[in-house]
């Protein structure tokens, strides 16, 4: 009768499946580092404006709507200052969230709104119009005008409408950019040109949109012709920009 051979404790661990392992460790410990000095990637860093946008950047912006202490607690680690308001408001335009921010070139200067649209202003501004306007016009932008944040109103004004996200403050609507120069970009007036304005505004738009759930331009409709429609509303999951 043959003998039977008996098994040797960890033949499974060959030397492919060795080699198999470390590799695995080693990328394992690469990427950790690589997230490190990439924390805009890493989904478990926290958000930090300072940083660029992302891949996790929509994630922890999305995380942010309702949560108010959290919200704070971004612009605070960034630097950035503020003034928390006490809630007003009832029903569909109730206000839990409200501050103001002199760290935003904004004129008329400081409106309010919710903590989210700030957030995402700050992270368009450094990291989008900044540069853009650099890039294009050799000086950086010193004021953003605005056509308001608040507004209790239905979209569109009409009555059968869902209700705004400017009916909590939870929106802005930009106007034109003022360069340090002086010069002036007018969505309504240079939107419709072919030139180095036009141009700026164009890429201004879309790179509002990894830090806004919706952003609508004159080219969605024409209710939107002398404006960009920035907020941080339910449309956060379809990801309008246009």
């Amino acid at each position: 009768m043959a003998r039977r051979k008996r098994a040797r404790p960890f033949a499974w661990f060959t030397t492919g499946r060795v080699v198999a392992v470390l590799l695995c460790v080693a990328l394992a410990i690469a990427g950790r580092a690589w997230l490190a000095e990439n924390p805009q990637h890493n989904p478990w860093a926290p958000l930090d404006l300072r940083d660029p946008p992302g891949w996790a950047t929509g994630t922890k912006l999305g995380g942010l709507r309702g949560d108010v202490a959290a919200c704070h607690a971004v612009l605070e680690r960034s630097g950035i200052a503020f003034t928390a308001l006490p809630p007003t408001g009832e029903a569909a335009c109730a206000r839990p969230d409200r501050l103001t921010s002199a760290a935003l070139p904004l004129a008329p200067a400081a409106p309010e709104m919710t903590c989210p649209v700030a957030v995402g202003l700050v992270l368009w501004l450094e990291h989008g119009v900044q540069p853009l306007a650099m890039e294009a016009f050799d000086s950086r932008i010193a004021r953003i005008e605005h056509l308001g944040t608040y507004n209790c109103r239905r979209m569109y004004n009409a009555p059968d409408a869902p209700w705004s996200e400017h009916a909590t403050g939870n929106a802005i609507d930009i106007a034109a950019f003022v360069l340090e120069d002086g010069r002036r970009i007018s969505v309504l007036e240079d939107w419709p040109d072919e030139g180095e304005k036009a141009r700026f505004l164009r890429d201004a738009r879309d790179a509002a949109c990894p830090a806004f759930g919706a952003v609508l331009s004159p080219d969605y409709n024409a209710a939107h012709a002398d404006h960009l429609h920035l907020d941080h509303g339910r449309n956060r999951a379809i990801g309008t920009c246009r």
